[in-house]
């Protein structure tokens, strides 16, 4: 049996003859990763699926990776400890990359606390359509909303490892967009993403 080193030694990315070029022609429009991070109940997840709505109605092929939906299948396998965690949006990033290719804008919706990872995400993406986004909100706000109940398991310990609770965020330095979902309503939030996608040219203003 191959050891892992000579496995990788031998592995060598196959190039078709459709490219994302081409298919970015077909669609009429730009493919690239749209990173929304921020805390569990910010409104990260709902502000994406309004503006794939949006997109969607304007013939843009899109997708949303919601943090909860991929732990259902693609990364049940994974939990929250700072390794799994790692390893959940290395993941999510490989897929992405593919569905980019494909030439799909592509909208992912995690916490993704750390900086460390989200500068990981940037770099996969040095040479690619990168935007990141951070929806803003703070812990009182988001507990107060706490759509699924969890922080208050985290307070009461029988969640480990949550965000903002028993485990740090980090913010955002130096994000594309910071979107307060404690001053804004949704509807002025999906519109500034918008507003950012035209500026990068991803979509043509209407």
């Amino acid at each position: 049996m191959k050891n892992k080193q000579v496995e990788e030694n031998n592995l060598i990315w196959h190039s078709g003859y459709v490219t994302r070029k081409h298919r970015n022609k077909l669609n009429e429009h730009k493919s690239g990763l749209v990173w929304f991070t921020g805390l569990s109940a910010s409104g990260k997840s709902t502000i994406a699926h309004c503006v794939e709505r949006e997109l969607f109605s304007r013939g843009i092929r899109t997708y949303v990776f919601d943090g909860d939906n991929v732990r259902h299948g693609l990364n049940a396998d994974l939990g929250f400890s700072r390794e799994d965690r790692k390893e959940n949006l290395r993941r999510i990033v490989e897929l992405s990359k593919l569905m980019v290719d494909a030439g799909i804008l592509v909208f992912a919706a995690f916490i993704s606390p750390y900086r460390e990872d989200r500068e990981y995400i940037r770099k996969r993406f040095k040479d690619d359509n990168f935007i990141e986004i951070y929806v803003k909100c703070s812990v009182e706000e988001c507990e107060r909303r706490d759509p699924k109940g969890q922080y208050k398991k985290a307070r009461a310990g029988t969640i480990k490892n949550y965000t903002g609770i028993s485990a740090p965020y980090e913010e955002p330095e130096n994000p594309d967009l910071i979107i307060n979902t404690e001053k804004m309503k949704l509807e002025d939030s999906v519109s500034k993403v918008l507003e950012l996608l035209n500026e990068k040219k991803f979509i043509s203003s209407v």
